[in-house]
């Protein structure tokens, strides 16, 4: 008994055997796969810049910044609905322009005044476009006219541009000689023109030719183009005396990003506003 109680204690060590390089942690895989959905969502970005045009632009940003209000009406009710504040004869919600404001422009364009600041030099303007692009249901011929045809309102007056498409020139090759289709044109736009008595002018414009040309003939072409136009016009019934100018642009003011496309090649008749 006494020498097992002098014994020396027993001491058992574990050794821990780690096979390999052991585990690091996951957290690299979080930042690894948040970069790639950065990266996948900046390509994606990039993407949309280049493929669509600013109109279809401006409703995607406003697909995802909504400025539709509920009630057209701003509401002083507990309801998303219901209820008037002290302000909804004055404000209308987002637009900030008062109902009873509304109520009385309406009421003065149905008694015939000047409420735009145009007055009816404007709605003359207007009458005209309306009356050119409703041709296009007449026929199916008309419509493939009005291919060739847009219109804007501008500070000048009304501008109505003729141009050419692919496969159907107004002019034969780089000559100031017109096709039919220019032809048809000129007597669709004297008619419609001839609804008004404003003064006119006639532009002409051309794409860009090869700077190695020794003679571009893009002044001379662009001015001839015009005067070609101006004299189909008066053929057709247009006064004469309605033609306060002519000029021709050469390839200087191109309609598209690229200044040699076809789509440079194009005339533009101004039917000009009274008050300039």
């Amino acid at each position: 008994m006494a020498a097992q109680g002098n014994a020396a204690p027993v001491i058992i060590k574990r050794k821990k055997v780690v096979q390999g390089g052991g585990h690091h942690g996951g957290a690299w895989k979080v930042a690894y796969a948040d970069f790639v959905t950065a990266m996948m969502a900046f390509f994606l970005l990039m993407w949309l810049l280049n493929a669509t045009t600013e109109k279809q632009r401006k409703g995607i940003s406003d697909y995802f910044n909504p400025t539709i209000p509920v009630n057209r009406i701003s509401g002083g009710g507990d309801g998303a609905f219901g209820g008037d504040s002290v302000f909804s004869e004055e404000t209308l919600a987002h637009t900030g322009t008062g109902a009873m404001d509304r109520k009385v422009a309406a009421a003065g364009s149905l008694e015939g005044e000047d409420t735009t600041g145009d007055g009816p030099a404007q709605s003359e303007l207007e009458g005209v476009e309306k009356a050119l692009l409703a041709r296009g249901g007449e026929s199916n011929t008309m419509e493939q006219l009005l291919r060739h045809v847009v219109t804007r309102v501008t500070d000048e007056g009304l501008v109505i541009e003729v141009f050419d498409l692919p496969g159907a020139p107004l002019f034969t090759a780089e000559t100031a000689q017109p096709t039919p289709e220019l032809l048809a044109l000129a007597d669709l736009l004297a008619e419609v023109l001839n609804l008004t008595t404003n003064e006119m002018a006639v532009n002409g414009h051309l794409r860009a030719f090869p700077v190695t040309l020794i003679d571009n003939p893009v002044w001379d072409l662009s001015a001839d183009r015009a005067q070609a136009l101006r004299g189909l016009l008066e053929d057709a019934g247009l006064a004469a005396d309605r033609m306060q100018r002519i000029s021709g642009f050469a390839d200087r003011k191109p309609a598209s990003a690229d200044p040699a496309a076809l789509r440079n090649n194009r005339l533009e008749v101004v039917l000009l506003r009274r008050d300039r």
